[in-house]
């Protein structure tokens, strides 16, 4: 099963300082029949002006992914930790029993990066942070393993049974996806546009995809994440 998200349809918001673009409910769009995609509950595509960002706030029992597009973002927590992320790098925070932190932009340029929700398989874990800078040939035409669950191999691993990967296809390359029995996806359009099994992908629309296998055509020159899950058994 497939299914395409339009960009235009996703809820949206506009508060001066940031735009986002949320795949699923989230602040003030609400819908109850888009609560999220099985373990996935959010997918929000931020942009952010320079100088500005999300102050101290606090998270709990939530699996937290940021993928930087492109721009930086500065990140500081309650654990002490801080780091700016650049384009391609990733940060992970597992929020466990309560943890605060703050991310802005610090640079001179508009920052965008997807916010990744994921519930974890339990609440009251240890809070944990990460970040990893991955080298942007790693995705470039194959497939990057970025996140995976404790018992995968990935070099961030969440209290999830999911995996995460990201790829840069150049124009007109093709590459597959394999989606097994009793599993899922969500595939995001980060840049560019994409042919996928018939289906025309623009710039941040999204895809559905249950227990399938796909073949992405690149257009013009393209960038992919895909959040992978056991099968929701609703």
């Amino acid at each position: 099963m497939l299914r395409k998200i339009e960009s235009v349809k996703m809820g949206q918001s506009d508060l001066g300082w940031l735009k986002s673009k949320f795949h699923f409910s989230f602040a003030e769009y609400y819908n109850p029949n888009n609560m999220g995609f099985g373990v996935l509950r959010v997918i929000n595509d931020d942009l952010v002006n320079s100088h500005t960002g999300f102050d101290t706030h606090p998270h709990r029992d939530m699996e937290i992914i940021s993928y930087v597009v492109c721009g930086e973002l500065t990140h500081g927590d309650s654990m002490g930790n801080k780091g700016t992320l650049k384009r391609g790098d990733v940060q992970y925070m597992s929020a466990g029993t309560g943890i605060y932190h703050s991310e802005h932009n610090l640079g001179e340029k508009t920052a965008r990066f997807l916010q990744i929700w994921i519930l974890p398989d339990k609440n009251g874990h240890k809070p944990n942070y990460g970040e990893y800078r991955f080298g942007w040939n790693e995705r470039k035409n194959k497939w990057l393993n970025m996140v995976s669950s404790n018992q995968g191999d990935a070099a961030i691993k969440v209290n999830q049974d999911v995996n995460i990967f990201t790829l840069e296809l150049e124009e007109s390359n093709e590459i597959n996806y394999s989606v097994k029995a009793d599993r899922q996806a969500y595939l995001v359009q980060i840049e560019g546009k994409s042919n996928i099994n018939g289906i025309t992908l623009n710039e941040r629309d999204a895809m559905e995809i249950v227990e399938e296998d796909i073949k992405i055509k690149a257009k013009v020159l393209s960038h992919f994440i895909v959040v992978e899950m056991e099968k929701s058994k609703k």
